[in-house]
Formats: C-alpha cells, sequence, structure tokens
C-alpha cells in the first residue's frame, strides 16, 4: 500500500472509529417531566406540543385523578403524542399506603395502582414512575418500606400482567440508595425498578455519583438536573440548578448514565431552587434519620460540599413570570445536554 492510500485509509478508519463511539451518546433521545415548567397552564395535549417545538421526544406526565380515569382522555393524549412523535410515561404518586403522601380518599392503593397502570398501558409505556413518599417518612422509613413491598407483593400478578414495571423514584426526603436497593430486591426486579433522579441525592446526603452506582442497574428511567453544593456556617447547603451550573459533576453523571442504559432516554425535571436547602449536620438532633448511613458514604458528600461554594439564587427579572422563567431554564439544559451529548 502506497503513502497515500495508507493515510486515507488511516483517516477513513479514524472517522469511522469517532462516528462509533460518538453514535450511542448522539443517538440519546431527550424529554421532560411536566413540573420542569409547571405554571404555564399546560394541559397535557399543550405540553406536548411545547416539547416538539424544542424537540424532545419523551414527555413524563402527571395527570389529576379525573383524567386517568377517563380512558379517552387518555386514548386522546397518546394520539396526539403520536401525531407529534413522542414517547409518554406516566409521573404516579405513592404506591406506599402508610406514606402521608399516599391519599386513601383516591381509594385503595390497588384501585389507584390499577388505573396508573392502565393509563401506562394506553400510552405504551413500560414503566409507571411512582414514589414512597417525602420528609414525613424519614423517621419510620423502615415501616414505611415494610408496608410498600408488602403492597406490591400483593400486586404482583396484576403488575405482571400489565407489562409495566414500577419505576420508584428516589425521592426528595424518604429513601437512600441503599435502602432503595434492599426495597426492590425484596420485591423483586420483574415488577419494580428505579426512576433515577439526578438531583434528590443531595437531598438524601448522599453523592449523586454513589447513587447512580448504586441503583443504576435497577433504573428504568431517570429524571436529570444539576446541583449545588456547598458548606456552610449551619452545615451543608443544596440548590437545585441549571445542568452545568452545579459542582457535582453532571457530565460525569450523565457520561456514565448513557454508557450503563443505552437507550434509555434523559427527562429533565428541572426544577431550580430558590433557597436552599441546608443540611444542619452539626445538630445531634438532625441524625437521627440517618443513623445507619455510613462514614465513608456521607464523606463522599461532604467532599463535594468542601469544594463547593455559595450559589445563591438569582432574581428573575422584572416582567418575566415564574412559568417563562421555566421555559427559559428548561431550554437552556436542553441546549447544554445536547452539546454535551456531542461531545462524549
Amino acid at each position: 500500500m502506497d503513502r497515500r492510500r495508507f493515510l486515507l485509509a488511516t483517516a477513513a478508519a479514524a472517522m469511522s472509529a469517532s462516528r462509533l463511539s460518538a453514535w450511542p451518546a448522539a443517538d440519546v433521545e431527550l424529554g421532560s417531566i411536566d413540573g420542569s415548567v409547571s405554571g404555564n397552564g399546560f394541559t397535557p395535549i399543550t405540553f406536548l406540543e411545547y416539547l416538539a417545538s424544542i424537540k424532545l421526544t419523551w414527555a413524563m406526565l402527571s395527570l389529576s385523578p379525573q383524567t386517568l380515569a377517563d380512558e379517552a382522555a387518555l386514548r386522546a393524549i397518546r394520539a396526539n403524542a403520536d401525531r407529534l412523535g413522542i414517547k409518554l410515561q406516566l409521573a404516579f404518586g405513592s404506591v406506599c399506603p402508610s406514606s402521608k403522601s399516599f391519599n386513601p380518599q383516591l381509594g385503595s392503593v390497588e384501585a389507584q395502582t390499577a388505573r396508573g397502570l392502565r393509563a401506562s398501558q394506553i400510552f405504551g409505556a413500560t414503566c409507571m414512575r411512582c414514589v414512597l413518599g417525602l420528609d414525613p417518612e424519614r423517621p419510620q422509613i423502615d415501616r414505611h418500606i415494610d408496608d410498600m413491598v408488602k403492597a406490591v407483593r400483593g400486586m404482583r400478578s396484576r403488575i405482571v400482567d400489565s407489562g409495566v414495571k414500577l419505576a420508584v423514584e428516589n425521592h426528595g426526603g424518604d429513601l437512600q440508595a441503599d435502602e432503595m436497593k434492599g426495597m426492590i430486591e425484596a420485591v423483586g426486579t420483574d415488577v419494580m425498578g428505579v426512576c433515577l433522579d439526578s438531583g434528590n441525592p443531595v437531598w438524601m446526603l448522599e453523592d449523586p455519583h454513589f447513587t447512580l452506582e448504586t441503583l443504576a442497574p435497577y433504573a428504568l428511567t431517570c429524571h436529570v438536573r444539576d446541583s449545588a453544593v456547598w458548606k456552610t456556617p449551619e452545615g451543608i447547603a443544596v440548590r437545585w440548578v441549571n445542568m452545568g451550573e452545579g459542582n457535582v459533576d453532571i457530565d460525569g453523571w450523565i457520561r456514565t448514565f448513557v454508557a450503563a442504559k443505552p437507550g434509555l432516554p434523559i427527562i429533565f425535571e428541572n426544577l431550580v431552587s430558590g433557597a436552599p436547602r441546608v443540611h444542619h449536620i452539626y445538630d445531634p438532633a438532625f441524625w437521627d434519620n440517618w443513623r445507619r448511613m455510613p462514614a465513608w458514604e456521607f464523606s463522599r458528600f461532604l467532599t463535594i460540599a468542601d469544594h463547593g461554594t455559595p450559589k445563591p439564587a438569582t432574581p428573575r427579572p422584572p416582567g418575566k413570570t415564574a412559568g417563562e422563567q421555566k421555559k427559559e431554564d428548561l431550554e437552556t439544559c436542553v441546549r447544554y445536554t445536547r452539546d454535551l451529548l456531542q461531545r462524549l
């Protein structure tokens, strides 16, 4: 082979390798949960139209009990999503009957879950995001885990028959990653996995990368946003921020997630915080809810805070509504993430 042919062949091989290495990242689809742009008066259908206008192809919808019970309305949402080329998932609520987040006025946990599973079937989804609860559950988290495991085991055949798995979110305030892993394994991965949230770990004293390492094998879908973490005289402050504005290495989180879960979309839950949440780690009473947390896990979170700087909220410009700001924030995150994916 002469020198010219050798150089051409080498260049072609390099280009081919570059395309192959870039392809999985470039092929990642993006979406959003409707809560990212709340305050804009969107109906499910106008939310889908908004997503289509910014070229997102996945939507996670939080629906009222009335809509969940209305198959015609659900089918209309599905028809519009199909027309726009958008895939759907349902953002369901609590499936833990002892949680304060569970609303018994809407029926038993079995009846409510059945409605969510039916809606997810109509949407063509293979998983349904759900939760255990929020902060109030933390003091008795073992009891609530046991109650949720019992409830889901009682619905096993219904869940399996539906073809829709429960994707339990590692929610802000309820379950740490190890607890979530234990609950899933107690129930079985044939019926339960994770809606893996990148922002909630900082509410749970966790390095988001530890949460990812622990729960990625069980991930069925995700919520993505960036976080800022820093030390204060009272303890550790955390804020959710736009992509690229935090200090938890969200770029590395995305890279690891894409490599670990090829084929799953990145679904933004872009909730930019106002005032930070402060973990009062120097108050002994604070640790009542975290007594089983290993020191080595907390040290990873502490290291992030040690390297953080204060990240106060930026006041909203005069004349801009909260809803308009949320749209601007989401679109900023979409641009950032698309650029990141092209560089992977």
